[in-house]
């Protein structure tokens, strides 16, 4: 009853999801009511101090919806077997509230009340002002009298909100080596992938023109295997809840049901599998994030299911895909004689972008594990070593590491210039990210490049010398970043002595050991600048230019040349990831690296040979920043099954990464990859130090590099405070405006015209635009499957009205809640009146004339109510009622979402087969409305300087989905705005059969 209480009065007000959580005092009143009734159903009588309490918490509706209702459980004292309720919520540890598992049949709800904010829409994005756990302790207060005292390790206290989470009953079994049964798919020692000693590493990355259903059971068993050997790895449950230290990503128990969940999201979307496995894991675990802001400190706290929960959703998952894989006909090898090829078009090409994301996700997991505190982790067993040039038994030098004694010299080598050709060719037979397809020629000049990247012995000499002290050394945001965090060394350093001593330790993925001097330094893109900036300061440069990092196409000029672009597009067995494993990496004869999980840890920067201009580590050990933001080669295309992996980071404020880590595996270790981070995030990546008497041949999406940073913070800032009611449709003077675009007989009693009569120019035909389109769509003959229609951005129901002539049944909705107001008032027969502006503050009253043939039964054929054009996918999952259509419009709408994209990703799902889209739009992009990065075109491309037109972009999105074109016509429309001033619009109209 709470949680329909909650869900009532929230949805009441359809404005309210987009507000800051102010709750009206009816939708308030809703609430109290009955969680009143509830708690005396349990025996507790409501107080003062509860009422005070719950208010807190309706206030925090929109972000965590189970902060309230784990406040409402304490004050029953936990006694929610004692109400009458359909919701799966029972009491843990003190009576606080925790979801255990979703409410079968009813993932709706629960998505709904707040227990993910990751794709149900704005109404869970509104950032709350305070902490919202305070409001568990207020009740908590209430009740005992006292607040909880501290849990969990580092002196945590109940503040945090998630440590709700914790005291479930996982801790005992997590704690220690994992047996057998913590493995959901193979065992590490009965792996793919294993050795003789029983260390599990990666396989070589597939070759998909000779795909066997064994090799790939066998690569995503080893994928499996890998992640689940990490995850051995935390000890205790506290590790699984706690956040990492800078809140910019989610807890690990996400990312141990993120991975499998995305599986079975991306063999749906490629039709391999019908229906979720659990959909509600599959709608909580969806979602990552971005790396975000540097200081946007707003953590994903909330209720999340038990790791045991998780662990079953796993072994589910496990043998959903093992039974795709061994039983799906598109794999059919005719008993592994007949191996097939696996391309973009094949369904298949879902799963080894399962595998390949798993694999990233290895390897950003792992960089989490290293971020933990170290009470918190332990070595899997299986788990690769360390390199051996790690000696645990030796104390080491902590301090004032001497060159070429504890770390190798470090040359500036000179480098000749010459063309790189980037790109990714369509047939190379691996899986590849979409951002590694397409093309771009690069003239490389001369340049000075270091043998080796920066290590741990040169960097300390910049922290010793002040380099995070003085501000000279940084861009304005980098100095931010290191002032919010209060950096005084690299992350991954350890003190190990009186501060100022500079004496270090170095933490790794599972220890803490001696300081490595010649490993390369792990640093974010502001420390390897400033270390830049630092030494050009010091020494000066041996060019015109100052110091800098490595660019993109930099990189590929000093790889080995028997392993570089141009050799693997010669021969696949050039890339040296298709035929090496990590076990074999570290001893081939030219190539060897520490890559693919050779070992667990970084190695000395001389270890492995130098390529042929003499530099070493080009490939693996650490990645290496580059002065590129990530950006899109020409042709780039996404791929319909993850269409969002790369385009949202193409945004100038991501810094391409290049050659690999230790950690990295599969598609990350191949010579193809191109992958990012922002500036201030945390990977295992180091730098190169580069000097040039040219400008670096980097690719800028935007002018400058990242020292914009902040600008761009601000920016972000002030849209989060505009005003909460922005909806510029909500406003008396266009409601008028639209009911007499929509109705343009209204006027006709009162002897005002729709358009001044000026003889024969009089633009009469742009008169009844949303009939038109109406009947636009039924001229166009969709398939009767069902007779239904729906109309998206109805307005005030003109053109809803129109298609009820010839449908049964018609859906409409609009984001404006004025527009769907008239529309149903006009559909119940209200006679509804409207100003026609004259001229000046002179106006017109006339009534609505509806169309001829526009009754009260055709006007009862149609289902009017507010919604969002971009929450399509939602409708069609959540709502039963909603259904699907034989004909479906958007009038001049398009242009005016802030996804278009997320509309249009919908329609295969929502169209029946035969039926028809029709779509009117003026491509009139406004960042008012559309942020310039979703827009369909009406730009030049970043790199290409090509147009780029939205009707092309629009022809690709539908044909994707399946949908054919089949009608195109100008359409004009006249809006007035008084007697004698309109505006004349030509909208592009087009027609999609769904095929």
């Amino acid at each position: 009853m709470i949680f329909q209480a909650l869900k009532k009065s929230t949805t009441s007000s359809p404005r309210l999801l987009q507000s800051s959580g102010k709750l009206t005092t009816r939708q308030n009143g809703h609430f109290h009511t009955a969680v009143a009734v509830s708690l005396s159903r349990a025996g507790v009588a409501p107080s003062p101090s509860f009422s005070f309490a719950t208010d807190r918490a309706v206030t925090k509706i929109h972000r965590h919806m189970g902060v309230a209702v784990n406040a409402f459980s304490t004050v029953a004292g936990g006694n929610y077997d004692n109400m009458p309720h359909s919701y799966g919520v029972r009491a843990s540890n003190g009576g606080v509230a925790t979801f255990s598992r979703l409410p079968e049949g009813n993932p709706s709800t629960m998505a709904f009340l707040g227990l993910r904010n990751k794709s149900s829409g704005a109404a869970f994005r509104v950032q709350c002002d305070e902490d919202e756990i305070d409001t568990v302790a207020s009740v908590e207060s209430v009740r005992n009298g006292s607040r909880l005292d501290a849990v969990g390790g580092g002196g945590r206290s109940v503040h945090e909100a998630w440590m709700v989470n914790l005291g479930r009953g996982d801790d005992e079994w997590l704690t220690g080596p994992r047996g057998r049964e913590w493995f959901t798919g193979k065992a590490p020692d009965a792996c793919p992938g294993v050795d003789n000693d029983g260390v599990i590493r990666s396989l070589p990355l597939p070759n998909l023109s000779n795909v066997t259903r064994q090799s790939a059971k066998d690569y995503f068993d080893n994928s499996w295997t890998l992640f689940e050997t990490l995850f051995a790895g935390l000890k205790g449950e506290e590790p699984f809840y706690r956040p990492p230290v800078h809140g910019l990503r989610h807890p690990q128990i996400f990312y141990y049901g993120h991975t499998p969940c995305l599986y079975i999201n991306k063999l749906r979307v490629a039709g391999v599998l019908s229906k979720p496995v659990n959909a509600y894991f599959e709608s909580i675990f969806e979602v990552g994030v971005d790396e975000m802001l540097w200081d946007d400190m707003h953590k994903n706290d909330m209720v999340w299911p038990t790791v045991r929960e998780v662990h079953e959703y796993r072994k589910d998952v496990y043998d959903t895909v093992v039974e795709a894989i061994m039983t799906h006909p598109s794999l059919d090898d005719n008993g592994g004689s007949k191996p097939v090829v696996v391309n973009q078009d094949h369904p298949m090409w879902a799963l080894f972008m399962g595998f390949e994301h798993e694999r990233i996700h290895l390897e950003t997991s792992s960089v989490l594990f290293a971020e933990t505190p170290i009470e918190l982790v332990q070595r899997p067993q299986n788990w690769p070593p360390l390199h051996p040039s790690v000696n645990l038994n030796l104390p080491g030098k902590k301090t004032r590491p001497v060159e070429s004694v504890d770390y190798p010299s470090n040359t500036m080598l000179p480098v000749k210039g010459r063309t790189v050709h980037l790109g990714k060719p369509l047939d190379f037979p691996s899986y590849g990210w979409d951002n590694e397809y397409g093309e771009r020629t690069v003239e490389v000049p001369n340049f000075l490049a270091s043998e080796h990247m920066i290590t741990n012995g040169e960097f300390w000499h910049f922290v010793a010398d002040g380099g995070y002290r003085n501000k000279d050394y940084w861009c304005d945001d980098g100095w931010a970043w290191r002032t919010h965090r209060n950096m005084k060394w690299p992350f991954f350093w350890t003190a190990a002595g009186p501060q100022g001593s500079h004496e270090y330790m170095l933490r790794s993925i599972f220890e803490e050991i001696p300081m490595q001097w010649d490993w390369p330094c792990n640093v974010t893109y502001y420390e390897s600048k400033a270390y830049c900036r630092w030494k050009t300061m010091k020494d000066g440069s041996p060019c015109s230019k100052p110091y800098r990092v490595l660019t993109e196409a930099e990189h590929h000029v000093i790889r080995h040349q028997e392993h570089n672009l141009d050799a693997a597009r010669a021969s696949v067995l050039a890339d040296k990831v298709m035929t090496t494993s990590g076990e074999e990496f570290p001893y081939e004869a030219t190539g060897a690296a520490n890559l693919n999980m050779a070992y667990s840890s970084h190695s000395p920067v001389d270890h492995f040979q130098a390529s042929q201009t003499g530099h070493r580590d080009v490939v693996g050990n650490a990645w290496e920043w580059t002065e590129d933001h990530f950006n899109p080669l020409k042709n780039f295309e996404v791929h319909h099954v993850y269409d969002d992996f790369s385009t949202p980071c193409f945004d100038g404020k991501h810094s391409m990464i290049v050659g690999g880590s230790f950690m990295s595996t599969g598609d990350e270790a191949s010579v193809f990859a191109r992958f990012h981070f922002r500036p201030h995030f945390l990977q295992f990546s180091g730098f190169r130090l580069v000097a040039s008497d040219e400008d670096a041949p980097a690719t800028h999406l935007f002018p400058g590099s990242f020292s914009g940073q902040a600008a761009a913070r601000n920016e972000e800032e002030s849209n989060q405070h505009m005003p909460i009611n922005s909806n510029v449709y909500e406003s008396d003077d266009l409601l008028s405006m639209y009911l007499g675009l929509h109705f343009p007989l209204s006027g006709s009693k009162e002897g005002v015209q729709p358009i001044m009569d000026h003889g024969a120019s009089t633009p009469i035909h742009g008169l009844r635009f949303p009939q038109r389109v109406a009947e636009l769509l039924c001229s166009l003959k969709p398939t009767k499957s069902n007779n239904r229609a729906l109309d998206i951005g109805c307005a005030v129901g003109g053109s809803s009205f129109e298609l009820a002539k010839s449908f049964d049944h018609v859906e409409a909705f609009d984001f404006s809640g004025n527009f769907i107001a008239a529309a149903k008032r006009i559909q119940a027969g209200e006679q509804l009146s409207f100003n026609i502006p004259i001229e000046g503050n002179i106006s017109e009253k006339v009534s609505v004339i509806q169309e001829p043939g526009v009754d009260s039964a055709v006007m009862s054929k149609v289902n009017f109510f507010q919604g969002d054009a971009c929450s399509l996918s939602d409708y069609a999952e959540n709502r039963h009622d909603f259904g699907t259509f034989d004909g479906v419009i958007l009038s001049n709408l398009l242009c005016r979402l802030p996804d278009p994209l997320a509309c249009l990703n919908a329609m295969p799902r929502i169209v029946n087969t035969g039926g028809v889209v029709v779509m009117v739009t003026p491509f009139t992009w406004l960042e008012e409305f559309t942020p310039k990065s979703k827009w369909l075109g009406g730009f030049h491309d970043p790199v290409s300087g090509e147009p780029m037109w939205s009707k092309d972009r629009l022809k690709q999105i539908m044909e994707r989905h399946g949908f054919e074109k089949i009608h195109e016509e100008q359409m004009p429309l006249v809006i007035r705005e008084h007697r004698r001033k309109y505006q004349y619009i030509i909208s592009e109209a087009t027609g999609w059969r769904k095929l």
